[in-house]
């Protein structure tokens, strides 16, 4: 593939989503649709209240135009297209009701469970027409084995698990954006390896979008992403992984989402059988603030993790 078409992707969505921001942002504002703060987090947050969110639009519609200027509209193409726009769509009224209705909680989680089932058998219905490869290969071994039907309900919960793991990583300022640039960097890489023509170009298409996104969302940050980004992302990274056949590797890659998703279900978990909890605040970010860290120590050592897991990931492939 063509190098500077991935360049050119990363550039025109990074540029798009620096462009749109000065526009969206104010718009947001007017409109009034403010992050609601849960009374249960850290005090420190309390402060946040009313900055706009929903600004999961803006990587969305910046990812979307480059990922359409410099793909090949093949059934790749649709695929990632359908995860990322439509899990995106279950977040964006997620995002709308919490306005709205001025609640930090917006679908209820049957509803945002149903969502997503519905775009992930859709995803599996898209797959099934393709021809794609019911195989799973172990990393680094070059062996797999056919699972056959079985292999559709393990697509339905890597798309459950990466859309509701990167969910929980939205925590900070920067933080889902930082590791997510990271994450789709990675798998920029394995997809070039790979020859996933449309894959490499949506996830050089999402680095330029978060990172665009980032320059308004670091610390202090002028403007949240939402579930409209962060389940829009999820949905994207799981597709990648799926339509490049490294499906195990996102456990590594996506390391850092593994762990949000990990703190959340040991502190539930633990706390329901022993009546205890592990963390003084799950997802495992919000532990590190109140053990004393500045939110940009952990933003900044997240990142560091982030990176150190796709390094791993690619060794695997390169």
């Amino acid at each position: 593939m063509d190098m500077m078409v991935i360049l050119l992707s990363i550039g025109a969505s990074f540029l798009l989503a620096v462009l749109l921001g000065p526009l969206f942002i104010p718009m947001l504002r007017r409109l009034k649709f403010g992050q609601q703060i849960r009374e249960e987090g850290p005090q420190s947050h309390l402060k946040k209240s009313g900055t706009p969110t929903m600004g999961g639009i803006i990587i969305m519609i910046a990812l979307m135009i480059a990922f359409i200027k410099f793909s090949d509209k093949t059934a790749d193409f649709w695929v990632l297209l359908t995860a990322s726009l439509g899990f995106g769509l279950v977040g964006f009224l997620d995002d709308y009701i919490k306005i709205v209705f001025k609640r930090s909680l917006g679908l209820t989680a049957r509803q945002k469970l149903l969502g997503q089932l519905l775009f992930s058998i859709i995803v599996c219905a898209m797959l099934y027409n393709m021809n794609h490869s019911t195989e799973i290969t172990v990393p680094g071994t070059g062996w797999g084995f056919d699972l056959g039907w079985f292999y559709y309900p393990l697509v339905v919960i890597i798309m459950f698990a990466a859309s509701n793991s990167v969910n929980f990583t939205d925590g900070l300022d920067g933080l889902l954006a930082g590791t997510s640039a990271i994450a789709f960097g990675a798998f920029t890489v394995v997809a070039l390896q790979t020859s996933a023509h449309e894959s490499a170009v949506f996830s050089a298409a999402m680095v330029g979008a978060v990172l665009g996104f980032l320059v308004f969302n670091a610390h202090p940050a002028k403007v949240f992403m939402g579930d409209m980004g962060s389940l829009g992302i999820g949905g994207g990274i799981a597709a990648v992984a799926i339509l490049t056949k490294t499906e195990l590797l996102l456990i590594i890659i996506g390391g850092v989402f593994v762990l949000e998703m990990l703190s959340v279900i040991l502190q539930v978990a633990s706390f329901k059988l022993r009546g205890k909890r592990i963390f003084k605040m799950s997802p495992i970010h919000h532990h590190f603030e109140l053990v004393g860290w500045s939110e940009w120590k952990v933003v900044t050592v997240f990142w560091l993790v982030g990176l150190v897991l796709a390094a791993i990931g690619l060794l695997f492939v390169i």
